[in-house]
């Protein structure tokens, strides 16, 4: 690991532990094992830190649709990014928890946010095509976004609030988002 990627990881971990504002430059930097100066190199502010590990998070969780199968039927498409997106994020708490905090902060740029859409484009485009052949509802696309968003974070917090989930209740809840925008 390089010193720009420990500078992330241990960023990720103690604003994920501690939140933004009680996570100085400093004690990244410690956490990090590096000098401030080595820190500044990279990042010149906390801001610039704080967009880059988001963009890379959303980066990550693009790479989990790369394998998607676009001849597939919609619903088997639908079911398998809301499962996948699920699976991605119980793998990796550290980036639901990042999200989850940060989401929808203003510490966040449009920039980053224009560059974080790209990771849901190919749910966009499933989503277009099942509207456009009537197996999705014909409501307004960011409304459906925002359905189906609202349903995945409710579903990782109650992962994360369980002792023990199983593959089945995944399932069950994204076949009841799936009820909610099929046609």
């Amino acid at each position: 690991m390089n010193k720009k990627e420990a500078i992330l990881l241990a960023a990720l971990h103690l604003i994920t532990k501690k939140g933004v504002h009680n996570t100085p430059m400093s004690a990244i930097a410690k956490a990090a094992n590096t000098g401030m100066g080595t820190i500044y190199n990279y990042f010149p502010n906390k801001e610039k830190l704080i967009n880059e590990l988001y963009i890379n998070i959303k980066k990550k969780e693009k790479e989990i649709y790369a394998t998607f199968e676009p001849n597939r039927p919609i619903k088997t498409q639908f079911e398998d990014y809301f499962i996948s997106t699920i699976n991605f994020f119980t793998s990796n708490p550290l980036y639901f928890k990042f999200m989850e905090q940060l989401h929808a902060s203003p510490i966040i740029t449009e920039q980053s946010r224009n560059e974080g859409y790209k990771s849901v484009d190919t749910v966009l485009q499933l989503l277009i095509k099942g509207k456009e052949e009537r197996i999705i509802k014909d409501i307004d696309i960011n409304e459906l976004f925002t359905f189906i968003g609202g349903a995945v974070l409710s579903c990782l917090r109650w992962y994360f609030s369980q002792t023990a989930t199983s593959d089945i209740s995944i399932k069950s809840q994204s076949q009841m988002v799936w009820d909610g925008i099929k046609e």
